[in-house]
Formats: structure tokens, sequence, C-alpha cells
């Protein structure tokens, strides 16, 4: 199915149903609300030119009409072009160029930004401002509701659709997340975007006949997909402006959140809240880890904080969200029985098949490490005009992640590295994700980001970045050798205030080696 038929899925459980609260505005609307506003929004855009298939980014913090505005385009079949607010301007222009993008929804919080991207992008050439109208060179930007003037959801014109839902047609142009280079865009279809929505609502439906779901994390970026497999539930989803750890904690509370989704640094904020045992978390059925590794003991705790409702997914803007799910029955079976699982990111899911290969695509024996590659409908179509950057990935038969991992005699799957992260020190692997959890379990440490840095007997050695209080270099140092041996064990640790971090929200590693290795494309030694 196309990509707003899961919306209106949602919509035909009970059309009366409360969708959306802004929790900014006080603003609410029902899912026919939506449903009728989004159909709206099309037409006027539709009126104003826009094709099957344009191309539109969306600009501005969370709020509940850029949810609104991105199921409209949707519904006027359109391909998303997520643009990063927390993206370097050049960065966001550089991408909106490459795949030519035309059309901007923004907020008026951000037009000196967008009157840069605007001066920079030569091919955006229509923008609405969603809460106001705006003055400028160009003429003026039309508020979203002078936009929708004059037309109404009955002039709204289905675009046309087969009886397979246009499984071919791109439901937008993702990028990846650039960390050794420009942004590549990945082309998802809708085959691919409703086979995720799927695997994603199997996995989080069925809890609750009251699905409530707290939209904290950025819409423009994985928040947008999760909030479209909760509404597919039927799930109102309640939006906060960005990510507050102490106004989450009381979002769950006030509202009865049933599902939410952070990546793991944010749940770490959360743990370390004065407010976290203020609050009653009890409503919470689904609080789902994605964007990168959790650590394991951080993880423990959440469950004894926020009980049997956290879960993991693993993904990637190739693969998106959902290769593998580990739910909140094992998170919570082996936070009390077998920990040490804990460091899993769960089973491959049904909808594609795993294998873990080497270099030369052989697979590796069970209980080593390979890299994960990955086969099925979730995977994406190719990358925009990238042709040889898609037949790079697509080696042997198989989408390659860049993300190594190993298998145990149970089916968990452990996401060990990015093969681009792990140290090679002595002529030994060492997985940077291994130490971390190790320095992680210190109940000092509140974060943790380990990186190989030149040595030269050793080619590298393991450097430990870390975020605590009260501990020495010394004892994390121990700990380590303690846990996993001298070849592992950090060689020395620096404390931080702060991790550095992508505009993602990911650990920015590539400039935490720069003091190190300098700008050298080749970090190894």
């Amino acid at each position: 199915m196309r990509a707003i038929d899961y919306f209106d899925r949602g919509h035909d459980r009970k059309p009366s149903r409360t969708a959306i609260i802004d929790t900014v505005t006080g603003q609410q609307w029902t899912f026919a609300e939506v449903k009728a506003l989004s159909e709206q929004i099309a037409a006027a855009m539709q009126k104003h030119g826009f094709k099957s298939q344009d191309l539109l980014a969306l600009y501005g913090p969370n709020s509940g009409m850029l949810l609104v505005a991105l199921l409209a385009m949707w519904r006027a079949n359109g391909k998303w072009i997520p643009v990063n607010t927390r993206n370097a301007i050049d960065a966001n222009a550089g991408y909106i160029n490459y795949v030519r993008c035309n059309w901007m929804f923004y907020h008026s919080s951000l037009v000196d930004e967008v009157t840069q991207l605007r001066r920079l992008c030569p091919t955006l050439n229509t923008f609405v401002c969603i809460d106001k109208p705006m003055d400028n060179e160009w003429g003026g930007d039309p508020s979203l509701d002078q936009f929708i003037g004059g037309v109404t959801a009955a002039d709204f014109v289905e675009p046309e659709i087969d009886a397979f839902g246009n499984m071919h047609e791109l439901v937008g142009i993702f990028p990846t997340g650039g960390t050794t280079g420009p942004s590549k865009g990945a082309n998802v279809t809708n085959l691919g975007w409703g086979t995720m929505i799927e695997t994603a609502a199997d996995g989080m439906g069925g809890r609750t006949d009251n699905p409530v779901a707290l939209v904290s994390a950025p819409i423009t970026h994985a928040a947008g997909p999760i909030a479209l497999s909760t509404m597919s539930l039927g799930a109102t989803q309640v939006i906060l402006p960005g990510f507050d750890a102490e106004k989450v904690l009381q979002a769950i509370d006030h509202y009865k959140i049933s599902h939410m989704y952070l990546p793991p640094t944010a749940l770490y904020q959360l743990l370390a809240s004065p407010e976290i045992g203020s609050h009653d978390y009890t409503s919470l059925r689904i609080f789902i880890l994605v964007g990168s590794p959790c650590s394991p003991e951080k993880l423990r705790q959440a469950v004894e904080v926020f009980g049997p409702c956290m879960c993991q997914s693993y993904g990637q803007v190739e693969c998106p969200m959902i290769v593998a799910w580990f739910p909140p029955e094992d998170v919570a079976r082996f936070a009390k029985e077998a920990p040490e699982k804990l460091a899993s990111c769960g089973k491959v899911t049904r909808s594609l098949k795993v294998a873990l290969l080497d270099d030369d695509g052989n697979q590796v024996p069970l209980g080593e490490a390979g890299e994960i590659c990955a086969r099925g409908v979730l995977v994406s179509h190719s990358y925009f005009e990238k042709p040889e950057e898609t037949a790079e990935v697509r080696k042997f038969g198989w989408h390659h992640t860049g993300d190594v991992g190993k298998f145990d005699e149970d089916g968990y799957l452990y996401i060990v590295d990015r093969k681009k992260d792990m140290v090679v020190s002595g002529g030994f692997n060492v997985f940077t994700s291994e130490v971390e959890a190790a320095v992680t379990e210190i109940a000092e440490v509140r974060e943790c980001a380990v990186i190989g840095i030149p040595h030269e007997k050793w080619g590298e050695q393991v450097h430990a970045i870390v975020v605590a209080d009260g501990i020495d270099e010394a004892t994390v140092i121990a700990h380590c050798k303690a846990r996993l041996g001298g070849v592992k064990a950090p060689k020395s640790v620096a404390f931080v205030d702060a991790i550095p971090r992508t505009a993602a929200g990911k650990m920015d590693k590539k400039a935490l080696r720069i003091p190190y290795w300098g700008e050298n494309a080749r970090m190894v030694n």
C-alpha cells in the first residue's frame, strides 16, 4: 500500500478518535479532521502545480501541523525529502540540490535558515510557512491557512492508483547518515515502506485498547515513520516540540502514554533526570530504542524504572527500522535472567533474510563476527542517481549494511561495531561497542565513546572518551581489564563534559578522531 493508506487504515478504525494533540498550541484533531485537512492541503498543492511524485521538504520543529503536512504530501503522492534542522545549512543545501527538491513547508522560527536555503538552492521554487505569512524579498510566502484558502477537501483529486498500491513508486528519498561524506539519497518505495510499517505494527500493536504515542524526537527524522506506524494502529499522537527529559517524563504520566520512541542517548538523559522517580509510567507498553546500540546496563536500569515495556529495533536508512526486533517480553526476561543478552538487538524479523558475511562474501561460522547483510523487500531500491555506490553495497546478491554483528546459538543478533569503527590493535580486532558497554557498566559513567588512536607499536590503541562524575582513568581501565582482558581494555581515557553528536543524534566519532588523526580520510595506522 501507499504511505497514506496506513494513516487511512487508522482512520477507519474510529474516525472520531483523537489523532493528534499539539502540546504547544493546545490544538487537537480527530482522525476524521486530519483526513479532511490533509485532503484540503493536498488539493491546494495540486492547485498550485504540485504533481504526483514531486518532491517536498519539511523544515521546522515538531508540531501537529507539521505532521498533518507530511500526511498531505503523501496524499498528493509526493516524495518526502527529510531535511534535518540540526544539520549545517551547507549540508542541507547540498542534499536539496542533489535530489532537486522543489517544494518546502517551513516554520517561521526558522525563517533565517530558510532564507539562506532559498539563496543556495535554485530548484526550490514554492514555499509555504506553516504558522503565519512571511514577508521577504521574493514577494512573501503564504501561511498554510492562506495557502489552502479557496479550496476544500472535496477539490482533492486522487492520484492514479493501481491494485497494488503503486508499490514501485517512491515514498521519499532519504538521506543516509553522511558520516564519511555527503549523504546519499536512498530511494524508498511504497513496497519497502509498507513492509516496514506492517512489520513494526505487528511488533507494537495489540497491547492496549487505548494507544497513545509520544512524539518528541524529530518528525523530520525517524519519529515520522514511527508515528505513521502507530497511527496505522489508531494511536493518538502527542506532539512535543522536541526532546526535553523532564517534559517527556511529565507527558508519559499526564497523557498516559502507551507507545514512545527515543534513541538510547535520550534514554540515558531520562535515567539521569532528577524527576525520574516523580511520575507514573505504568501506562507504557512499548518504549522503543532505535538509532544506535544501547548500553546493556542502562537498558537493565530502564526496565527497573519503566517496567516491561523496553524494546529495541535495528535498521538503517537503506533497510529501515526493523531488520531485527527485540520485543519487550524478551528484554524484561533477560533483564532478570540473562543480562548479557541485553547487548542483543533481537532476532531477525519476518520481512527479510540476514547473513553475516566475510569480505569474500562467505557466511561466517556461528558465533563469529561478520558484516550484517540483508536480502528482501525491506531493502531500499537504490541510491538516487548513484549506480556505482548502489552496486558496491549490493555485492554477492546482498545489501551490505556496513555493520558488523554476530549471532548466538538462540538466534539473537548482536551489533558489535560499524565496520569503519573497528579498532585493529596489534593485529587484534577490537569492537568499540563491546568496550563502550563495559565502560557504561560503571555507575558513575553517563556516556562513553571508544575510538582507535595512532600507536607506534600496535598501529592503533583503544581510547575511551567518557562523560562521568567522580572516577579516574585507572578505575575505568581496571574495570575493563577485569571484564574484557588487556587487549580490549582502553589504554587511555579522556573525560569530557559531552560527546559531540551528528545532526541525527549519533555519536560523532569522526569529530572525536580528528584531534588524533587530523583530517585524514584513512584513519587507520
